[in-house]
């Protein structure tokens, strides 16, 4: 099997795009994960782009262990860029499992995407069992095997569990990420970010993402993370979320309506042959 694809990357959260508008292609689970693997082409999540009626299109999310996706802010905005550079539309709507994302296009490799509503309740999230999700009582270990009990549970279309430190570089994410993301309080796994407010306009992450392991940035955690720091009133309504790799702007409005503004990369044609 041979086919065209593009790849692109929102701070270098990179994705693999597949066209399935015109001819689909079916891929079954060992092709998604070959494509995945980086000792092949590589990606953190391969998206498919699908006809929809009443929208730009239709996007479908799989993470680089063949898992769905509810939700991937990066992605929808790498999408929204390309398609607008197709049909030379500054406003793009994509439709995902979880309802319509709009798009909006800023500027050159610049979009802003409205990712939806903070969820803070525990069936929602969802959460095994009802307990308080702005602390969840977990406990992490720092470098020096210090504790720190907290963990705030959001879902913005995923679950998302968020640990605020005072030291940011004293947590090993690679560690702590798969056990958080497979804590039994999470029946559908969990996103898992550590993040330390630098200022109320400032917070610097690190993410360990579900069904993709260590990310170089994650547009919904992002998006969580600030919700996460404007229920606990240690960060304003927009915040810059810091990734190694960049920054992402996010505004929550009176309603909680989140929106997620940042850079993506120019478009690659790549050619797959499986």
């Amino acid at each position: 099997m041979e086919f065209s694809a593009y790849k692109m990357d929102g701070l270098g959260n990179d994705f693999v795009i597949i066209d399935n508008r015109s001819k689909p292609i079916i891929l079954n689970n060992e092709q998604i994960l070959k494509i995945c693997d980086r000792k092949f082409i590589g990606c953190d999540q391969l998206i498919f782009i699908n006809t929809h009626e009443k929208s730009d299109a239709k996007i479908d999310f799989f993470n680089s262990d063949g898992s769905t996706s509810g939700a991937c802010g990066n992605g929808t905005r790498c999408v929204a860029d390309l398609l607008s550079k197709e049909n030379g539309k500054k406003n793009i709507s994509l439709v995902t499992s979880e309802g319509e994302l709009k798009s909006d296009i800023i500027g050159d490799n610049l979009v802003e995407t409205g990712i939806g509503f903070g969820k803070t309740n525990w069936n929602e999230i969802p959460l095994a069992k009802n307990v308080n999700t702005k602390n969840l009582q977990i406990e992490i270990l720092d470098n020096d095997n210090k504790s720190h009990i907290g963990g705030t549970a959001i879902s913005v279309g995923n679950p998302h569990v968020i640990f605020f430190v005072s030291d940011l570089e004293k947590f090993n994410i690679e560690k702590i990420g798969p056990t958080i993301e497979n804590h039994e309080l999470f029946p559908e796994r969990c996103n898992v970010t550590i993040g330390q407010v630098i200022n109320e306009k400032l917070i610097k992450v690190k993410v360990w993402e579900r069904g993709a392991g260590l990310t170089k940035a994650c547009g919904t955690a992002a998006c969580a993370t600030a919700f996460a720091g404007l229920i606990h009133n240690i960060s304003s309504n927009q915040v810059d979320i810091e990734f190694k790799t960049g920054n992402l702007t996010i505004s929550i409005d009176q309603d909680n309506f989140i929106k997620m503004k940042g850079p993506v990369s120019d478009i690659k044609k790549i050619d797959i042959k499986l």
